[in-house]
């Protein structure tokens, strides 16, 4: 077994046991960051720093997962950061990607642009996972009423407890899409989803990490990855006020074809596609008037 000194000897074992098996060598600091309880400045700063030997092992043995299983480092250290706060994460649910924030971004704008401050404003939260789009609307916006759905029993539980840690006053609803809302006769003025959207054809072409660990249920639709927006859509004239803003993640593919969902069921409404930081089509939203 290979024995440390420094930190900067671990980090350098570490870094370079990621590249030659194609990993990304950032995956050591972000370990070594966990079990040390430092920042990126103050990993940095350690590097003659003796090596804690009471975390050796567990320090190589989470290389080695990663390197030998593709197990996410972000199930290694159970958390993932998301619109700079801490969310548990875990196999039942997504690992928050950046892209999403940009949604996040997207619906915060919309509502303050879109609503008076007096307004009540509901927003719904459809397949909420681990919580991070409910809750993160729910933080910046505090006067919002959220509802988060997912149909996940686990992901609802990692999603509770997201909301209690992040002292987030969010509803949690147990049901498929919309259904719920649409039993019980509520109305929504916002409507938010990243839905499961990948086609099961195209499972093959995944990265591993996401395809070994990612829930499938959160991950994969049919139709060409479209039958989620078909749903919600479809279930959207029995939920929502008006106007109401309807915002998806979607695949980088799917712009059009979104568009083309929302406009056969409201030929009125005026969809839009936005692109991510990487100028690929990102997210599908619309006023509804």
């Amino acid at each position: 077994m290979e024995q440390f000194t420094t930190i900067w000897g671990a980090r350098h074992w570490a870094s370079l046991f990621l590249q030659e098996h194609g990993c990304e060598k950032g995956v050591a600091d972000i370990l070594l960051m966990h079990l040390l309880s430092m920042s990126q400045s103050q990993l940095l700063a350690a590097m003659q720093d003796d090596f804690p030997q009471d975390i050796q092992e567990t320090f190589m043995e989470g290389i080695y997962q990663h390197v030998d299983k593709g197990t996410p480092v972000q199930h290694l250290i159970g958390y993932e950061y998301f619109y700079g706060r801490k969310f548990a994460v875990n196999p039942h649910v997504l690992i928050p990607r950046p892209e999403t924030e940009e949604l996040v971004e997207l619906v915060l704008r919309e509502i303050k642009a879109g609503f008076s401050k007096d307004d009540e404003i509901l927003v719904v939260d459809i397949g909420t996972g681990s919580g991070i789009i409910g809750i993160t609307l729910k933080k910046e916006l505090p006067a919002l009423h959220v509802k988060a759905v997912d149909i996940s029993k686990d992901a609802l539980q990692t999603a509770k407890q997201n909301a209690q840690d992040l002292n987030a006053d969010v509803e949690f609803v147990e049901g498929d899409f919309l259904s719920p809302l649409v039993e019980s006769g509520q109305r929504v003025d916002v409507i938010v989803s990243n839905p499961p959207y990948i086609s099961p054809e195209d499972e093959t072409s995944l990265d591993d990490v996401v395809r070994k660990h990612d829930p499938k249920l959160a991950l994969f639709a049919e139709d060409e990855g479209l039958a989620a927006y078909k749903k919600i859509v479809s279930q959207l004239p029995e939920v929502m006020n008006r106007p109401a803003l309807v915002a998806f993640e979607i695949g980088h593919q799917q712009g059009v074809a979104v568009q083309e969902i929302i406009k056969h069921k409201f030929p009125k409404a005026e969809p839009k596609v936005m692109q991510d930081i990487n100028q690929k089509d990102r997210i599908v939203y619309s006023w509804m008037k």
